[in-house]
């Protein structure tokens, strides 16, 4: 099969000899690990901020070299153990593994495997589970965001962010979106946010503030963060009492300081959220969410853009896009006569 493998940590966009990722077109192709283990024929594999921090040794958790990066997928169910109950072969699926989805075939347990509804289009909901599934445990299990609130959401053009936005809209809050250029602000807008923040244009402070006082609001109930840096100390100006911060990750590389003081005499709830380790933990969240994510995926309440696909010969242009915030939405790697580029580099 054909898989993308790390063999060294370092720049995955370099296309050169030294490049930290190579394109193997006969790597193994992965045998079932257990009795509930199902192998799935990929489709498309999503490609998040986090793989590109892996590749470079700058994530949280740290993987034995070398490796297939990738987390999130969707596709056809190739073979089962005999223990599956839940899968049989040829049902369309999309689900979450640790590391090994930039591959032809992966193999993941029965039960972070997701049936893909009739009617969704199997490739964008190949980039559903990490992105969606991230902002809706941070915003519907953690804040219990509710119709009337406000939440402010940072990097909103970008794969969580667009999420957020999405699922905010399905909760009854007002949102408000920050991002960067005219295209990115175009797409929100036409997504129903009340109101778009653009960053080339001008401060979050003055541009929200001049929307809360039109609406006779207060000021921001929830604030998702995927940014760090200044956009989150810009950000804090604007927060009511007994607000809550949802920490998604530093995109901006800079981790941002949140006064403990402010902080105590506002009231506020500071939420750290790492969706991976909900696996672990409370596995049972993240069936929940993923589930309900997938019946608004079918109704139509959410729709995920895939910005740019790629195939994997691509991989130093994908991520590319990434670190140049190029994307709107999701950078997918897509088997099977894969659309080279949707949206201009």
């Amino acid at each position: 099969m054909e898989a993308l493998v790390c063999r060294k940590l370092g720049d995955p966009t370099d296309s050169s000899s030294n490049s930290p990722l190579s394109v193997e077109k006969c790597h193994p192709i992965p045998e079932l690990k257990s009795a509930t283990s199902v192998r799935v024929r990929v489709k498309a594999s999503s490609l998040n901020f986090a793989n590109y921090l892996q590749i470079q040794g700058k994530y949280q958790e740290k993987y034995p070299l070398p490796f297939i990066p990738g987390s999130d997928f969707s596709g056809v169910v190739d073979s089962v153990g005999p223990r599956v109950t839940c899968f049989s072969v040829g049902d369309p699926v999309c689900g979450f593994v640790s590391l090994g989805s930039f591959a032809q075939f992966v193999i993941a347990d029965q039960a972070d495997l997701f049936r893909v509804p009739n009617g969704c289009d199997l490739v964008a909901a190949g980039g559903l589970p990490v992105a969606y599934g991230t902002s809706h445990v941070a915003l519907a299990h953690r804040a219990h965001l509710s119709s009337g609130q406000v939440l402010l959401v940072l990097g909103a053009a970008g794969g969580v962010g667009i999420a957020a936005v999405q699922i905010g809209k399905v909760c009854g809050a007002t949102v408000i979106a920050v991002a960067r250029g005219d295209e990115k602000v175009r797409l929100l807008k036409s997504m129903g946010v009340d109101h778009v923040v653009d960053l080339s244009t001008g401060s979050i402070t003055e541009s929200v503030k001049g929307f809360l006082k039109a609406r006779k609001l207060l000021g921001v109930d929830v604030l998702y963060d995927p940014v760090g840096g200044k956009v989150t100390k810009e950000s804090l100006k604007l927060l009511n009492w007994g607000a809550q911060i949802l920490i998604i990750g530093f995109a901006s590389g800079e981790v941002p300081v949140i006064p403990a003081n402010i902080a105590l005499v506002k009231n506020w709830t500071i939420h750290g959220l790492y969706w991976g380790s909900y696996k672990l933990n409370q596995p049972g969240v993240l069936e929940d969410s993923l589930n309900e994510l997938l019946s608004w995926l079918a109704k139509g309440l959410i729709t995920i853009n895939v910005s740019h696909a790629f195939s994997l010969s691509q991989a130093n242009l994908a991520f590319a896009a990434i670190r140049d915030r190029k994307v709107i939405g999701k950078v997918m790697f897509v088997f099977d006569d894969p659309k080279t580029v949707k949206a201009k580099l």
